[in-house]
């Protein structure tokens, strides 16, 4: 009896340990339903959904792009794409393999091509190549018993009908990145295209539109069986341009053989008609997504194909600034437009010498006929007595040392130097000899071909600023009324119709049709101790050409701008695209007189 009652008290001892076991696995049992059903009920659904239910999205295609006259610019054409369902794929790197054989790719890029989407859901399509032939969809739809994972979708590939000739304005799409998602709040996904560069970064969210979706139930084999809900896509808005076409294709032959931009714009609204930079790249290797060795030849081609140089790269303007040198000698009385200055080739300011373009001298010069010859020499006279303060406050209300405002991203804001500017950033203080060398725009002066444009513009319209616009359809902001003397404006503005009409230095540019009105730059790339022709130069050596223009000079509605990298003197490299410009933009119109 003592033997039972020590083992009923032993059984009794551990029955609350039993108790406490059983409940703890109870909890466990319990905590493992809540979890599954509950923290992950919405992925085990969506796994249950995607047994029976299979997601294609239907791209939306992207607005069309016009010129000011309707011509077609950018348009959408159907092209075929290649989806992989990584759910759907037994063994994924056979599916790969699979993919890579009938796409003549190889298995390192596709497989570069799924570890860009490893953090998406299992579930997401990837998109793995784009513009299929035909060939190839015949295969992948043969095979697909084999490999339900793949299928074909039906996209837009985006075409650029002009090539090169409309690719720094225009831009290109590309492929959203991590990084992309990172660091916005849009709605984007990876494997989307998004504009670049150019209008087409510019216009993104116009351009855009919003993607669709169709859910389709399938078999346990993937085949698609019926529709279970489908959202539409809703296309991008159509953009058009202030571009002229017509005028744009002129341009871009003229620089087919050479570096340099132009650009044309409507003084009275700011149009740009024209944007051309040379040379240029063929946007539509863009569309079927670059590998990384066409980018890096892109990159490492030369002369820079990819930058815009008509406001991405900046230049001394030369003897282009001229026109703010004399606007601010007259607006100050720093001089009259009788004062007159000896020219003899030469001259000795601060101890040192300062030569003339024209070797031999241009004589007595007054200001009308410095401006009509470009004398260096009475400029550098001229500079000295206004100082490099008084020249850098007329440069930045020209405009200069300040973005245009146009809506494509990546302006440069060029430079405008002054004593504080020296201090600041070279840390030590202004030379009085570099203001003379500013006064006729050399020195560490730097505009774009886009601003001068702009400073073009002020001068045609009598001080009045208009900014610079791409978008047809946005509404004319008032111009901008700017504190510069109208009298001293005239007079410049009758001055540059002399440097074209009464031969100047613009003569290559003159019109019968229309009154034009220019101012030829050249500018020294390397400095030359005595008087060489660029043209005797090496390439690189060679001084870069400007000319700057408007027309009518009586009523002005179109501003040229044409600079030539290395293309020697303006005169003869920059002026002539200006003339075949104002022709065309002239050419249903007769003879025009001043007013």
């Amino acid at each position: 009896m003592m033997e039972v009652r020590e083992r009923r008290e032993e059984i009794l001892q551990r029955i609350p340990r039993l108790r406490l076991a059983f409940f703890i696995v109870l909890a466990v049992i319990a905590s493992s339903y809540w979890f599954v059903q509950v923290v992950q009920g919405s992925y085990y659904r969506e796994l249950a959904d995607n047994n029976r239910l299979s997601k294609v999205p239907i791209r939306a295609p992207r607005g069309l792009i016009f010129d000011r006259n309707e011509r077609l610019l950018v348009d959408n054409v159907p092209s075929y794409d290649l989806l992989l369902d990584r759910s759907s794929s037994t063994d994924l790197e056979a599916s790969v393999e699979f993919a890579a054989d009938i796409l003549g790719r190889s298995v390192e890029e596709l497989e570069q091509t799924l570890g860009r989407y490893g953090g998406s859901s299992l579930f997401t399509p990837i998109l793995i190549a784009e513009n299929l032939s035909l060939s190839q969809v015949a295969r992948f739809s043969a095979e697909r018993l084999e490999h339900p994972e793949f299928g074909i979708e039906v996209g837009h590939l985006r075409v650029y009908r002009n090539g090169p000739l409309t690719a720094h304005l225009l831009g290109y799409l590309g492929e959203v990145s991590k990084e992309d998602l990172e660091a916005s709040d849009t709605d984007y996904a990876l494997g989307d295209l998004a504009g670049r560069r150019g209008v087409e970064r510019a216009f993104e969210s116009r351009l855009r539109g919003t993607d669709g979706e169709r859910v389709v139930v399938v078999d346990s084999r993937g085949r698609p069986r019926d529709d279970y809900r489908s959202t539409a896509a809703r296309a991008g808005s159509t953009l058009k341009l202030t571009l002229d076409l017509e005028l744009q294709q002129e341009a871009a032959r003229y620089f087919e053989d050479r570096v340099g931009a132009a650009v044309a714009l409507d003084p009275r609204n700011g149009d740009i008609l024209v944007m051309v930079s040379a040379p240029s790249y063929n946007p539509n290797r863009f569309a079927r997504r670059l590998d990384r060795g066409e980018w890096r030849a892109l990159l490492e081609a030369p002369h820079n194909p990819l930058q815009n140089r008509a406001l991405q790269n900046t230049h001394s303007p030369g003897s282009l600034f001229k026109i703010v040198v004399a606007t601010a000698g007259l607006s100050e009385r720093a001089v009259s437009s009788s004062d007159a200055v000896y020219c003899g080739g030469s001259t000795r300011i601060y101890n040192r010498r300062f030569r003339c373009w024209k070797r031999a001298g241009h004589g007595w010069m007054r200001l009308r006929e410095a401006i009509k010859e470009s004398c260096d020499v009475y400029f550098y006279h001229l500079g000295q007595k206004l100082g490099i303060s008084r020249i850098a406050h007329y440069a930045r209300l020209f405009g200069l040392g300040s973005p245009t405002g146009v809506e494509i991203a990546g302006e440069k804001r060029g430079l405008v130097p002054d004593p504080e500017w020296s201090l600041r950033v070279r840390g030590s203080s202004w030379y009085p000899g570099e203001t003379i060398s500013v006064a006729i725009g050399q020195g560490p002066l730097l505009t774009t071909p886009l601003q001068i444009a702009s400073m073009m513009a002020i001068v045609a319209n009598g001080g009045l600023r208009v900014t610079p616009r791409l978008d047809r359809d946005q509404a004319i902001a008032a111009p901008e009324s700017l504190d510069l003397d109208r009298e001293a404006l005239e007079f410049v503005r009758e001055a540059l119709w002399a440097v074209v009409n009464e031969k100047g230095t613009g003569a290559n540019a003159r019109v019968a049709s229309t009154q034009v009105a220019g101012k030829t730059g050249t500018v020294q790339v390397v400095e030359q101790k005595s008087w060489i022709d660029s043209k005797d130069l090496d390439f690189e050596h060679r001084d870069h050409a400007w000319f700057a223009s408007f027309a009518s000079v009586d009523r002005p509605e179109l501003v040229v701008v044409v600079f030539v990298e290395h293309g020697g003197k303006g005169s003869q490299a920059a002026a002539p695209l200006a003339r075949i410009l104002y022709e065309r933009h002239f050419a249903d119109r007769g003879p025009h007189q001043p007013s």
